[in-house]
């Protein structure tokens, strides 16, 4: 496998596993927690932020905005599905193409989109996590949205939980 069926793969994997988290906030009773709201926010606005500096565009959204989980179905099929786009489009210079940008805390920056991409679909996977930490001190079953069951799931090892 080279890096770059990796990173297709890692792509994937982050709808996938962005999806069940939303399948579990929807499976929630009454209020969600907030911190994992802010957190599943973040994920979904740092992947806006990428997008719209890989793109040239505008990003829609601020780092630490909160959204309504209908928001959040919007926002993660838009950015999720984008990402993959995104590396689906690129070619080797696209992947090797810098990025210039200032954060969110005004430094200035320059970085290649895979490995843009690739922190994104990480930074996400970590914050995940967080979403799912919060769930369970709140009482609820996080979902396992870990890489290892995805690729279980695809070649058939496991069942879809």
């Amino acid at each position: 496998m080279t890096t770059n069926d990796v990173l297709q793969n890692l792509t994937q994997y982050n709808v996938w596993a962005n999806t069940r988290v939303l399948k579990s906030f929807d499976r929630i009773e009454g209020e969600l927690p907030d911190y994992a709201v802010l957190m599943f926010s973040h994920v979904l606005n740092a992947q806006a932020i990428w997008i719209a500096r890989i793109t040239g565009t505008k990003s829609p959204v601020t780092v630490l905005q909160v959204h309504s989980l209908e928001e959040l179905h919007r926002l993660a099929q838009d950015t999720s599905t984008k990402l993959v786009e995104i590396y689906a489009n690129a070619d080797e210079a696209e992947l090797n193409r810098q990025i210039e940008y200032t954060n969110t805390q005004g430094k200035a920056y320059s970085t290649k989109v895979h490995d843009i991409l690739t922190h994104a679909i990480n930074h996400a996977t970590y914050h995940r996590g967080q979403v799912a930490r919060e769930l369970r001190l709140a009482g609820h079953e996080p979902i396992n949205s870990d890489y290892v069951t995805y690729v279980r799931i695809q070649y058939g090892q496991d069942l879809e939980l």
